[in-house]
């Protein structure tokens, strides 16, 4: 008898996953490896429900991949060192985790010999180029299984085949589709599919509890956040999930992110992403007492490339490194605390206290006194700004502006 060839199957526990993993265990009698890759997303209870619903869909063996820290360490901190927003909007949240998941789960393939890696994205997202591409180069001997994709599955089609062998878990279509995880929630589906309206307030799953106003002080060491309200965490993870509480109770960090898909179509998304917007907030204002303005330019210029990279599944090219290592050399001096008020649906950066503020300076304050120049030498400094002008206008007088 020939031996089963292995399959580890990227398993999130929802429809199209489900169906993968039953069908290659029972028509292409495979020996299914279910594994997800847990990134921050996932609740303790829904990991005890994918583990139990992995074995009655016919799983040899389920594993939880637990990647959260390794997110944060190996990319996480690097958006917020950036100050990165997809299109000056969108925080990167879930699409930054899956390289994180396809690498978990394309170590774990290799590590137990699998002949095939299989995951349940469609041919109309992001998602199968994430995939796909980690895949193939970190496993680019093992072939790729996308049922979902490849047949063009129903949701029906595969509701009916599940039910049809005995396994009635509740698929039901909602109206909107989620993506939870560390850095926000995705939201598709219901109004977004029309251009011309916006989310309900229903739409989104931390509803508003909170009325008034709260001041919460962030601290940060070399750019990482370190404290939330005075309480120090060396757990980067449990820091984010504080501020993300706090925040959330005022529905902080919801919008509407319009962009460019990897596949060439534009996508439309909701999103809810409290810590994050209100972490890089206070973490691009510290920057603006503690960097300088190349600093703070040449730092855009790359953390742009950076979230574009990270979007457009670059993540494992090789000038990612070159830019962390740059982004994370630019935070020497981003120590601070800072100070926001939050109200509900929107923040506003107070104040900072840094020992690193570039704003207390010796040599002046600005629109007040001087101490580093004379009036005289204020006078030299601007004559000699103005002469490109000067020579330029002095030969084109008729280009004035009227």
């Amino acid at each position: 008898m020939d031996k089963k060839k292995k399959v580890v199957v990227a398993f999130s526990g929802g429809l199209d996953t489900s169906y993968t993993v039953m069908y290659l265990a029972k028509e292409m009698e495979y020996e299914v490896y279910a594994a997800c890759a847990n990134t921050g997303g996932f609740s303790a209870e829904q990991l005890r429900i994918n583990e139990e619903n992995a074995y009655k869909l016919g799983a040899k063996a389920y594993v939880t991949l637990d990647v959260t820290k390794e997110y944060y360490d190996k990319s996480l901190r690097y958006m917020i060192f950036g100050n990165v927003l997809r299109n000056g909007t969108y925080p990167i949240s879930v699409s930054s985790e899956r390289i994180f998941q396809g690498m978990a789960i394309a170590r774990y393939a290799k590590e137990i010999g699998a002949d095939a890696i299989a995951h349940g994205s469609t041919g109309a997202g992001n998602d199968q180029v994430r995939f796909d591409m980690t895949f193939l180069v970190m496993c680019p001997d093992m072939e790729i299984i996308t049922l979902t994709r490849d047949r063009t599955l129903t949701r029906k089609e595969e509701v009916d085949y599940l039910n049809a062998h005995g396994f009635n878990a509740d698929f039901t279509k909602l109206k909107y589709s989620y993506n939870v995880g560390i850095w926000g929630t995705s939201i598709c589906g219901g109004e977004i599919l029309d251009s011309t309206q916006g989310l309900p307030e229903s739409a989104y799953l931390k509803q508003v509890s909170k009325q008034g106003e709260e001041t919460i002080s962030l601290g940060f060491e070399n750019g990482e956040l370190c404290s939330v309200n005075g309480k120090r965490y060396e757990d980067k993870i449990a820091a984010i999930q504080a501020v993300e509480e706090i925040g959330s109770a005022y529905g902080i960090g919801r919008d509407m992110h319009v962009g460019d898909t990897i596949i060439g179509i534009k996508g439309r998304v909701g999103f809810e992403a409290a810590a994050p917007m209100l972490i890089i907030g206070a973490h691009k204002f510290l920057e603006k007492f503690t960097l300088s303005k190349w600093q703070q330019y040449w730092k855009d210029q790359v953390a742009n490339w950076y979230g574009m990279f990270l979007h457009e599944s670059q993540y494992l090219e090789s000038v990612m490194r070159d830019i962390e290592a740059m982004l994370e050399s630019s935070q020497r001096n981003v120590t601070g605390t800072v100070t926001l008020k939050l109200r509900p649906y929107c923040f506003e950066n107070v104040g900072v206290d840094s020992p690193n503020d570039l704003v207390k300076s010796k040599l002046g304050e600005y629109g007040e006194t001087q101490k580093g120049w004379t009036a005289e030498e204020a006078k030299g400094f601007i004559k000699i700004t103005s002469t490109p002008l000067r020579v330029y206008y002095g030969n084109h007088p008729d280009e004035f502006i009227k």
